[in-house]
């Protein structure tokens, strides 16, 4: 395989995937995908308006409740069928998918595929699952003689809104259990990563998906805007920053309509004092600087103990500039670009601000010389003595720039992890798993691992905070996308 984002084809597309067919924009407004490796253009999008999302809700409304409509009428395990060849539409696509996300966004070629393909096919098949095997209804005695039949209903019409990072398997966070569920979906893709989201559409419609099921129109602020306050939609779920989640929220709070909201987070990792420090820099590797440091829920925060602070610090330092940075595509690259050049001026501000509020650089730019000439390319980077008010551990950065502080005891370090208005992730290493396990639970955040991290499908992912609001994956997860109905009878 070629690593040269610039041999590939130039990727032109003019319409939107409404009501299970390709439809011409309403609006004029284009957008030009631009590599972050080479900073040359790699395709061109129309940009949905408030009118392309008013057809594709009006979509959506007629394949949930419509006369005829074959999704209304599909049992849970018709549902599961289809939602299970959707799976095998996208497994088969993985090579085109991962490849071209890792053009839009800079994602390492080497975990591309598991995201962008393989999670997402195997989210599809765990909801299918789920689908089959939930118990939509039941009888329970009523307390005034009689029964009450409780069923779980779909919510209705979903408008989901996912950022660039991981856009395919957020997606999926979505669309899988709004699926199993019942209901019907429009996504409002990034724009920055929208080339992909229109593979997703062709493997919906091999699948079989019905007209409206899923509706895609690749948007910026307009469609987004139309989309949370639309009479037509039922619920929102989101994933994005924290002042787009707020703002989102006190809509939906003012409409009454339900919202899941997968927000920012600034994690720590707690190092205790016992821990092996081979095994805690490989777990980092993935658990801090995953993605180009463009992940959530990362452990970006270092609480190291006093006694071994240098140490810790140093061994750090040393996988940071352990790292391969360059040519996403290249499958030996750990590091690729930032997805933008405002992505890139945004971290590098918050290295400058580090440096002038006296933080001391241990490794990262201008140290190591490694960041391609060409590109949006950011060293990792590592700080030391930052003390919990500094800019760099308070304000998410999303980008491979850590911050490492020092703490006396158990009590500190658990303190310092809290010390934060976030609450999305978190990480403790220990070579004692009961202390870790006794440290995870003190630590108020949605998710956290012990000596490792990795998101588990089966069970619920979200924040605390400002972190977010509800929960995905998981059965937590497509509860998420249901209603409950009491009907309470005599007999």
């Amino acid at each position: 395989m070629t690593t040269h984002t610039d041999t590939d084809p130039y990727i032109e597309r003019t319409a939107l995937f409404i009501d299970g067919d390709w439809q011409s924009t309403l609006s004029e407004e284009t957008y030009t995908v631009v590599s972050p490796a080479t900073e040359e253009p790699m395709g061109r999008v129309p940009v949905a308006g408030a009118k392309d999302v008013d057809r594709a809700v009006a979509a959506a409304r007629r394949a949930f409740e419509g006369p005829g409509s074959p999704w209304a009428a599909a049992t849970p395990v018709e549902r599961a069928h289809t939602m299970e060849r959707f799976a095998a539409a996208i497994q088969a696509r993985a090579e085109e998918l991962a490849r071209l996300v890792t053009r839009q966004n800079g994602m390492p070629i080497a975990m591309s595929p598991i995201f962008n393909a393989h999670s997402p096919a195997a989210i599809l098949r765990y909801y299918a699952g789920l689908a089959r095997t939930l118990e939509w209804e039941e009888r329970r005695p009523a307390f005034t003689g009689g029964t009450t039949l409780v069923r779980r209903e779909p919510v209705g019409v979903v408008g989901a809104i996912v950022p660039w990072n991981y856009p395919q398997a957020l997606a999926m966070m979505k669309i899988a259990p709004a699926l199993a569920a019942g209901c019907t979906v429009v996504l409002k893709p990034a724009l920055e990563t929208s080339l992909d989201a229109y593979v997703l559409a062709e493997a919906a419609t091999e699948a079989g998906l019905p007209p409206g099921v899923l509706n895609i129109l690749p948007g910026g602020l307009e469609a987004g805007e139309a989309l949370v306050a639309h009479p037509g939609i039922d619920k929102i779920a989101f994933t994005g920053s924290t002042p787009a989640g707020r703002r989102i929220a006190e809509v939906c709070g003012r409409l009454l309509r339900p919202v899941t909201l997968e927000l920012g987070g600034k994690s720590a990792a707690i190092v205790l004092d016992d821990a092996d420090l081979d095994a805690t820099l490989s777990g980092l590797a993935g658990a801090s600087f995953a993605n180009n440091g463009q992940t959530c829920y990362l452990s970006t925060r270092i609480l190291a103990p006093a006694t071994r602070y240098e140490e810790v610090l140093e061994a750090v330092s040393a996988l940071a500039d352990g790292f391969t940075v360059g040519d996403p595509l290249d499958p030996h690259t750990a590091v690729g670009p930032m997805v933008s050049q405002r992505q890139r001026e945004r971290v590098e501000a918050y290295i400058a601000s580090a440096d002038a509020e006296g933080a001391r650089r241990a490794t990262g730019p201008g140290r190591t010389g490694r960041r391609p000439e060409r590109g949006w390319y950011v060293e990792p980077t590592v700080f030391g003595d930052v003390t919990p008010d500094m800019t760099i551990a308070r304000e998410e950065i999303f980008g491979p720039v850590l911050a490492v502080t020092a703490y006396g005891s158990d009590e500190e370090a658990i303190a310092l992890a809290n010390d934060t208005e976030f609450g999305l992730g978190g990480t403790v290493w220990t070579t004692d798993e009961e202390r870790g396990l006794a440290v995870a639970r003190q630590a108020r955040t949605g998710t956290i691992g012990v000596n490792a991290y990795g998101l588990d499908f089966h069970s619920p992912f979200g924040g605390r905070g400002a972190s977010g609001l509800g929960r995905e994956l998981g059965p937590e997860g497509l509860s998420a996308y249901l209603e409950w109905k009491s009907v309470y009878l005599r007999s």
